[in-house]
């Protein structure tokens, strides 16, 4: 049981901190930015979002200090929206699973086109 609420937790924490991001982040530092998933403690002391970001390496160091240095803003804002005893401590990560993806989307495309050619 604690399992299904741990999850709904989760899914109701990215849904919110995406939303927070969107809407309410006005940093020019902060590029495109999609929350691709939260890894949440049986406790729900701790949250580890996801995030894929889209530009440079330089961009996304960038777009991750500027986040980091939101955390309190984003976790006083998750804390108003979401009705939990203590707000979970985010820790903020790079996703390179799109990046991943679209890379080997580019060398399926590229050895099917080759065995065209042939």
């Amino acid at each position: 049981m604690a399992k299904f609420r741990v999850g709904r937790v989760g899914e109701q924490i990215k849904k919110e901190i995406s939303s927070i991001i969107q809407t309410e982040l006005k940093d020019p530092r902060i590029g495109f930015i999609t929350v691709t998933g939260v890894d949440i403690t049986n406790d729900l002391s701790l949250a580890r979002v996801y995030l894929s970001i889209l530009g440079s390496e330089e961009q996304k160091e960038e777009t991750l200090k500027a986040i980091g240095r939101a955390n309190g803003f984003l976790r006083s804002e998750l804390g108003r929206r979401v009705k939990l005893r203590h707000t979970p401590v985010m820790e903020f990560r790079f996703d390179s699973s799109i990046a991943y993806g679209s890379h080997i989307e580019e060398l399926l495309q590229k050895i099917n086109k080759d065995s065209l050619e042939t």
